[in-house]
């Protein structure tokens, strides 16, 4: 047992640390491996590689995910940004190299070699851009002279337009999403709320007319007797022939036609193996995380915090929700992959940098510390108004 008379960094983290959140998450990682020995083989097969290959794999990256969430989660609130801001600098300078440099695969730029290592860069500029956007939106609201509201209005243009170039429509959709969901949660009247609406689904309309794969997406999920979407059939058809309790792991047809079983419909290969009760309780596992979140993110005090933990959160969460929309034909293909579920070295540990994040920030600190950690302008007008 961890005492609370040790004062070591340990025992501080220890005792400050949100453990329910934790736990879910690595509930989460438990929960991925299992899920992938049922959608992992029947394509390291197709495509000649080891029965478990990807299991294998899967769970080597566990150990560097692990080990970097709870890196991070020691950081300060100052380190927090400090890291986030680095991150989505070189994220979105290699993003530009991977549209410009990258291999071609499945008609996008989206991954970067450096020798045997696969990156894609987008993965990692998704919660840096959430960190830095929070931090700009913090700073525009408590100093005057500090445009926040016009920073963070500009770093979304820069983000989303290299991955518009690569195309990753999918990313731009929800970084943009979790980016209006900040811009809310500071203050945003409902005007410039339903104006957002608008200009998003001009901006899905101008996708869909000059994106020929968006285009061939949308087509295909709205007309089901094209015959093009043999995904969207066997996507179906894996919950439909697995039912309430499954059909045993192992047991299941409908990984063996999906391409992508072991990434993208994960979900659907679970529901066929294992059940619809058992992606209930994953989806109610992912829901607790969200909800828990949000929660944190309430009882906090400092707006970068508060701001930061509800974009992380929603990150999250439209991340998750995206991916079983489209494993349950609820929206067209978006190719995103299920949180700590699906297989996927940069997913894994993107996630892992999005998570630290998340569990360092939902940290419980002294109002002191909080004061401490505000900068120089605004601290004494803090202190003034906490006196008041």
């Amino acid at each position: 047992m961890i005492s609370r008379a040790e004062r070591t960094p340990l025992t501080d983290w220890w005792w400050t640390v949100d453990r329910g959140l934790l736990a879910a998450l690595f509930a989460l990682m438990v929960a991925g491996l299992v899920f992938l020995m049922g959608g992992g083989p029947p394509v390291a097969e197709r495509i000649g590689l080891p029965t478990f290959y990807f299991l294998n794999r899967q769970a080597l990256y566990l150990a560097p995910t692990i080990l970097l969430i709870c890196a991070v989660s020691f950081l300060s609130l100052r380190g927090v940004r400090r890291l986030a801001l680095v991150t989505w600098i070189c994220g979105v300078a290699l993003c530009l190299l991977a549209g410009k440099f990258g291999p071609e695969i499945k008609g996008a730029h989206r991954w970067i070699q450096f020798g045997p290592i696969g990156l894609q860069p987008s993965e990692f500029v998704k919660p840096a851009f959430v960190v830095v956007a929070a931090w700009a939106f913090s700073e525009g609201a408590q100093r005057r002279d500090m445009p926040g509201g016009f920073l963070a209005l500009l770093l979304l243009p820069v983000t989303i337009v290299p991955l518009l170039l690569q195309p990753d429509f999918g990313q731009t959709m929800l970084i943009t999403m979790v980016w209006c969901a900040l811009f809310f949660v500071a203050g945003l009247h409902l005007i410039w709320v339903a104006l957002l609406g608008v200009l998003g689904l001009g901006g899905v309309f101008a996708a869909y007319l000059f994106f020929h794969h968006v285009r061939e997406r949308f087509n295909k999920f709205l007309d089901r007797d094209s015959g093009g979407g043999f995904q969207d059939f066997w996507s179906r058809e894996s919950f439909r022939s697995g039912g309430w309790f499954g059909t045993g792991p192992g047991e299941g047809v409908a990984k063996r036609h999906l391409p992508d079983a072991h990434t993208d419909f994960i979900f659907s290969v679970t529901g066929e193996e294992f059940g619809v009760i058992v992606c209930l309780c994953l989806v109610a596992l992912f829901a607790f995380i969200v909800l828990r979140g949000l929660k944190l993110a309430r009882r906090t005090d400092d707006t970068f915090s508060r701001l930061a933990i509800t974009g992380l959160t929603t990150l999250f969460g439209l991340q998750a929700c995206i991916n079983m929309a489209v494993n349950t034909q609820l929206m067209p293909a978006k190719g995103m992959t299920l949180p700590f579920v699906s297989f996927g070295g940069s997913s894994m540990i993107s996630l892992a940098l999005g998570t630290g994040f998340l569990v360092a920030l939902t940290r419980k600190r002294p109002r002191t510390v909080l004061l401490s950690q505000k900068p120089p302008g605004t601290a004494s007008a803090t202190v003034a108004g906490v006196m008041r």
